[in-house]
């Protein structure tokens, strides 16, 4: 007697067409059922499958960890409104017809925030140190400081990076003390094109230190670039009605960096300044033309969405309106408005806690918070819910810090506690 033949591999894929799931993906779940000789599993292999695909694809959460500037959750939370039905003026001039430069939006009002003579925008901070380097120093020394010398997330360091733009790299002072002599040395013994300053936004050191500062730099008569990172635009917070959170205290900001005397700035739009992922470079006009004209440029440029993302933070910062801004709102909160929030979800679990700012960002800061503290890890169980909830676990006891926790969201951290059966 033959052997039954396997059921047609497109036809089973078909007839799970109501999961949602696209064909060619139905088509793999199919064919392994039928490759282990089990086609009748196929729905349930669907279904599996697409709720994989919910928990690996990008998705929204609810960040309940206290960390505003989470790097794995997308640091500040923002995102472009724009109309997905229509084309946009991304290099197109309105006012002659003819091609325009995506540089001449976003990044002018981003210039106009900070004081600066003109600004460009690329794909992220470090970025923007690249095209700064290979644009204005290629083939030439860059001074920096060995206490300076960071490397950032993702085990990426200043010294590669400046060895990928091709510029040679002039150490000088040691790990905690440089002089501003060191500096004076290297400006009149080699073949120096500029000053990097590195702030130190994910470290510190302490006890015997020496450091130069932008504007003894200045002085020195080279070009003097400033990589600030967190990307505050300005020390007096004029978009915040109470001005400056005392946690920002000695923080420096691109406007206050160009009143030093630096020619340049680089900083990171997904931090402080509370936007997309982007890097910004900021100065003298001239300078910031030569970084735009470098062919690097082209390759590091951000897209429409980015820029448009950008545009509509720029406008909220030159309106003062730090409200507008979800990482300001958040960083602000009082104490008192979150206690509120917190015994409205559940009086029996309100506990003081520390958020932080994060993202590579103030290093030792803490801000006083308040959250929702759970004996037990249910970590993996708020995950599971949807939308996700992510929360910090330590000592065995899950903490929800509504500090990073929109208030519209206060729902659903209300039914997750429902299901974990806790309130």
């Amino acid at each position: 007697m033959a052997p039954d033949r396997p059921p047609s591999v497109d036809r089973l894929a078909r007839s799970l067409a109501d999961t949602g799931l696209p064909h060619p993906l139905l088509v793999d779940a199919a064919r392994q059922a039928v490759a282990d000789g089990d086609p009748a599993s196929v729905e349930e292999r669907a279904r599996d499958l697409a709720e994989s695909m919910g928990r690996h694809l990008l998705t929204g959460v609810v960040n309940a960890t206290g960390v505003l500037l989470h790097t794995n959750l997308g640091r500040a939370p923002w995102g472009a409104a724009i109309d997905d039905t229509r084309y946009s003026t991304l290099e197109f001039d309105l006012s002659t017809g003819d091609r325009g430069s995506r540089q001449d939006r976003a990044p002018a009002l981003l210039a106009r925030a900070c004081g600066a003579e003109a600004a460009i925008v690329v794909n992220n901070c470090a970025s923007a140190v690249l095209l700064v380097l290979a644009a204005l120093a290629e083939g030439r020394g860059v001074v920096v400081s060995r206490g300076e010398l960071v490397e950032i997330g993702g085990g990426f360091r200043i010294p590669d990076v400046m060895a990928q733009s091709g510029a040679r790299l002039i150490e000088v002072g040691t790990t905690n003390r440089t002089r501003l002599g060191d500096f004076a040395s290297a400006v009149a013994g080699d073949d120096a094109a500029l000053i990097l300053n590195v702030h130190r936004s994910n470290y510190r050191i302490e006890g015997f230190t020496e450091s130069v500062g932008v504007s003894e730099l200045a002085d020195l008569g080279l070009p003097v670039v400033a990589d600030i990172g967190s990307g505050l635009l300005d020390v007096a917070c004029p978009w915040l009605a109470d001005g400056p959170p005392p946690w920002l205290a000695d923080e420096p900001a691109a406007r206050q960096t160009l009143e030093a005397g630096a020619d340049l700035v680089t900083f990171s739009g997904d931090k402080l300044l509370g936007g997309p992922q982007a890097g910004v470079i900021a100065g003298r006009a001239d300078l910031v033309a030569a970084c735009a004209a470098h062919p690097l440029a082209r390759a590091l440029r951000p897209g429409s969405l980015i820029l448009h993302a950008l545009q509509d933070l720029a406008l909220a910062y030159l309106r003062r309106d730090g409200d507008a801004i979800p990482f300001w709102r958040m960083a602000t909160l009082t104490v008192d408005d979150l206690r509120y929030r917190a015994a409205a979800i559940a009086p029996d679990l309100v506990a003081d806690t520390m958020a932080v700012p994060g993202g590579g960002t103030l290093p030792g800061v803490e801000i006083p918070s308040v959250g929702l503290r759970l004996p037990g890890n249910h970590a993996a169980a708020l995950r599971a819910g949807t939308p996700p909830v992510i929360a910090r676990v330590a000592d065995q006891t899950t903490l929800l810090d509504l500090r990073t926790v929109h208030p519209n969201d206060d729902a659903v951290l209300g039914a997750a506690l429902d299901r974990l059966g806790v309130r």
